[in-house]
């Protein structure tokens, strides 16, 4: 699969939850039906275009904020996502983390 959507799901759930909205309020301002918005932001749809725009809208971003990064096919695939979780790391866990990426590049998979 070239597009990550379980990643796109959990970013449009991240901003719907900072603008502190419901899947019941998005789903009804996007008019789309509840179990629409939870099947988009578990990854279990592949939500299209127009309805990512709308969505985009009503949580005030752009649609980039949800897709941008999202091909498997990119270098930049989980580039985001991996600095936003190595920022929250202390020295020495940042440590462990380099140590264990070192060690996935000289062992493989």
């Amino acid at each position: 699969m070239g597009v990550d959507y379980k990643l796109i799901g959990k970013r449009i759930k991240e901003h719907r939850r900072s603008k502190s909205m419901t899947q019941e309020v998005l789903a009804e301002k996007a008019d789309v039906t509840v179990g629409y918005i939870s099947q988009i932001e578990r990854g279990i749809c592949k939500v299209n275009l127009d309805t990512m725009s709308i969505i985009a809208d009503i949580l005030d971003c752009e649609i980039t904020d949800f897709i941008s990064g999202s091909s498997t096919l990119q270098a930049s695939y989980l580039q985001d996502e991996i600095y936003s979780k190595l920022k929250l790391c202390s020295q020495k866990q940042k440590k462990m983390v380099l140590e264990f990426v070192s060690m996935l590049i000289k062992y493989g998979e």
